[in-house]
């Protein structure tokens, strides 16, 4: 799993491309996102009374959205302060222990972890923003771009490949931005039926079906599926639909906005506005 960042979905709108067609986009609010731990899967961790061990993975630790303290407890905020008084804390200092690095941050309202198939190339305490994480790579196109679809707005960044109009031997290296996977919380729709969950076509309208227009028909031979009366595993009945982790994988980003953390991806994400997202490099092979 690559290194992401957490965010909040604002919404939908659609925007002009270069070559003025119309994109529907996503906008995301990704970071800033402090770094609270750091894990290292065979080192020792700092502060750890495992010699020889560590914590059996490569992963980071992030944050997002500041907490206020007086909502935050004891626990959360020294997970994040390193001039915490706590007695264990000056116990161990006594004892030769040196405590583990803290990131010197306010207490943070969300908090997710990376795995790494690699050690980790941060600190504690570093703060990560999608400029840093999502760097985009050059990339060489054959042929002469029109000098139009290379012009680029003052506030945004575009990485965009375009078509290209005049071709010849000369070649073209434009930046792209590598494309992502973002996973959130689909909206909760409570409990419904199969017509709305799964998209069922319902019974006939006709002489013989006594109000079943919405009803999902037979449930099969009980015995001849599974031999004593019950019926298969995983069988699409009515029940509760939505409130899911969804992962929407390689979606393209058209815009960055550095300055003030929002990206725009091409489509749409799971989730309603202002709900969390977590967005990281997709691993998906095209």
């Amino acid at each position: 799993m690559p290194l992401g960042l957490l965010g909040l979905k604002v919404g939908m709108t659609q925007i002009y491309e270069p070559n003025g067609q119309i994109a529907p986009v996503t906008v995301l609010k990704v970071g800033p996102c402090p770094v609270l731990q750091v894990k290292k899967k065979g080192d020792k961790r700092a502060g750890s009374d495992r010699v020889g061990q560590g914590d059996g993975y490569d992963a980071v630790q992030v944050g997002f959205v500041d907490k206020a303290r007086r909502k935050a407890i004891r626990a959360e905020r020294g997970h994040v302060a390193a001039d915490l008084v706590s007695k264990r804390r000056a116990n161990r200092t006594a004892s030769g222990v040196t405590p583990p690095p803290k990131a010197n941050c306010e207490p943070q309202r969300y908090i997710r972890e990376f795995r790494l198939e690699a050690p980790a190339t941060v600190a504690v305490g570093a703060v990560l923003t999608a400029a840093e994480v999502f760097k985009p790579f050059k990339k060489t196109i054959k042929g002469k771009p029109d000098d139009q679809l290379l012009a680029e707005p003052v506030s945004w960044t575009v990485f965009k490949t375009f078509e290209i109009t005049n071709k010849d031997d000369k070649a073209q290296e434009i930046e792209v931005y590598p494309h992502v996977d973002v996973t959130g919380t689909s909206k909760g729709r409570g409990t419904t039926g199969v017509i709305k969950r799964h998209n069922f076509g319902g019974l006939r309208a006709s002489h013989g079906v006594k109000k079943g227009e919405r009803q999902r028909g037979s449930i099969g031979s009980h015995a001849s599926n599974r031999g004593d009366g019950r019926p298969k595993k995983g069988l699409r009945m009515a029940g509760r639909y939505g409130a899911e982790r969804v992962t929407i994988r390689n979606l393209e980003i058209v815009r960055v906005d550095a300055e003030n953390h929002l990206i725009l991806v091409r489509g749409a994400v799971p989730g309603p506005n202002g709900g969390l997202i977590l967005i990281r490099p997709t691993n998906k092979h095209t």
